[in-house]
C-alpha cells in the first residue's frame, strides 16, 4: 500500500482549515503508486486526492508537476487541476511534508489491456504532447540516459546486490554501453509523462476520461513516451509482444501527430532505453527496499525480459508499422 506517512485527525482538521473543501467527512489510503503517499478525502463539496510527497520527489520540481497538471487542463487534456489553497497556493505542507490536494477523476485503470485500450492511449498521448506545447517551465530528464551508469553503479555497490547473478550484471552493463553509444540525437522535444503505466490512465464509456501522475515529467524526445507506453502496454504476462496492440498505439498516436521519420527509426532504441530505465529504478529499489514500508518493490525481471526481446528489434516495422 501507498502510504508512508500517517495522518493524524490535526492534519486533516489542518487540511480542512486551509482549502476550500468544507470539513472532511473520510480519509482512506489509496494502494496504488509507489513514490508518494496518497488518500482519498471526502469533504462536504466531493472527492479529493491528497499527495504527501515522499523524500525520492525534489521538493524543487514540485512547482513544474502542479504547473504541467494545471496547463494541461487549462488546455483542454484529461488532467486532474490541483486545488488552490485558500491563499492561492497549489502546494501546502501535512504532516511537515511537502503535499497537494487534486482533483478526483471518474473511471477506472485496466488491469486487462485490451488493443482498444491501446488505440484510446495512442490518441491521448499526443494529445497530451500537443497541449503540453507552450508550457513554460522546463525540468530535464532526470532518469534519461546520463542517469543509467550512476544509477546501476549505486545498485552494485548496495549490500542486496547478490540478488541477481554475475551474468546479469554484465549483460546490463553491456547494455547500457551499447545504449550510450548509439542514444539518438536531435529528435522532437516536448513536454513528456514519462511514467503512463495502465494505472495512471483512467477509462469511462469507452474514453480515456483521465491521466494521472505527473510526477515524473520532463522535457525530453516525444518519441522517448511512445517507448516508455509499448513498454508498459503491449507485453502480455508471458512477456511476448503483442504487435496488434503497438500498431493500434502507433496509428492513433499519428493520427493526432504524425511521427517524423526520424523518430520512427529511432522508436526501437528508444524503446530498449526505456526498459532499462525501468529495469534499473526497480533493480535498486528491489535491492534497497525500506524497512517498515508497505510497498513491495516490483521484480526488475520482468524488465529484463523487455530488454532481451527489444535488443533483436531492427525496424519499427516489428512494432506493427512502416516507415513512411
Amino acid at each position: 500500500m501507498a502510504v508512508y506517512t500517517d495522518i493524524s485527525d490535526d492534519d486533516l482538521d489542518l487540511i480542512a482549515g486551509n482549502y476550500p473543501i468544507g470539513e472532511i467527512l473520510s480519509c482512506k489510503g489509496i494502494a496504488e503508486g509507489v513514490e508518494n503517499s496518497n488518500f482519498l478525502l471526502h469533504s462536504e463539496t466531493g472527492h479529493f486526492i491528497l499527495t504527501i510527497y515522499e523524500k525520492r520527489v525534489n521538493e524543487e520540481d514540485l512547482p513544474f508537476f502542479l504547473g504541467l497538471m494545471e496547463h494541461l487542463a487549462d488546455h483542454g487534456y484529461v488532467s486532474p487541476r490541483p486545488v488552490k489553497t485558500k491563499s492561492g497556493e497549489s502546494l501546502s505542507r501535512v504532516a511537515g511534508k511537502p503535499a497537494a490536494l487534486i482533483e478526483f477523476l471518474e473511471g477506472r485503470s485496466m488491469r486487462r489491456v485490451s488493443p482498444e485500450h491501446c488505440a484510446l492511449l495512442g490518441r491521448s498521448l499526443a494529445d497530451l504532447h500537443i497541449a503540453g506545447d507552450g508550457f513554460q517551465i522546463q525540468r530535464p530528464n532526470s532518469l534519461t540516459i546520463d542517469s543509467w551508469r550512476p544509477l546501476f553503479e549505486a545498485s552494485l555497490a548496495s549490500t542486496g546486490i547478490d540478488l541477481i547473478s554475475k551474468r546479469e550484471i554484465s549483460e546490463i552493463s553491456t547494455e547500457i554501453g551499447d545504449l550510450e553509444k548509439n542514444w539518438p540525437e536531435n529528435l522532437p522535444e516536448g513536454v513528456i509523462h514519462a511514467d503512463l503505466f495502465p494505472d495512471n490512465i483512467f477509462f469511462l464509456n469507452g474514453q480515456v476520461s483521465g491521466v494521472i501522475d505527473y510526477y515524473f515529467a520532463c522535457n525530453d524526445f516525444l518519441a522517448y513516451d511512445i517507448a516508455v507506453c509499448l513498454n508498459a502496454w503491449c507485453f502480455e504476462s508471458d512477456a511476448s509482444f503483442n504487435i496488434t496492440k503497438a500498431r493500434r498505439l502507433l496509428n492513433s498516436y499519428q493520427r493526432a501527430r504524425p511521427l517524423e521519420k526520424t523518430e520512427l527509426q529511432a522508436l526501437p532504441l528508444l524503446s530498449r532505453g526505456a526498459a532499462m530505465r525501468f529495469y534499473l529504478t526497480r533493480l535498486y529499489d528491489w535491492i534497497n527496499q525500506i524497512d517498515g514500508a508497505l510497498v513491495k518493490p516490483k521484480d526488475p525481471s520482468e524488465y529484463l525480459q523487455k530488454i532481451r526481446f527489444l535488443r533483436d528489434v531492427k525496424s519499427v516495422a516489428e512494432f506493427g508499422i512502416d516507415l513512411p
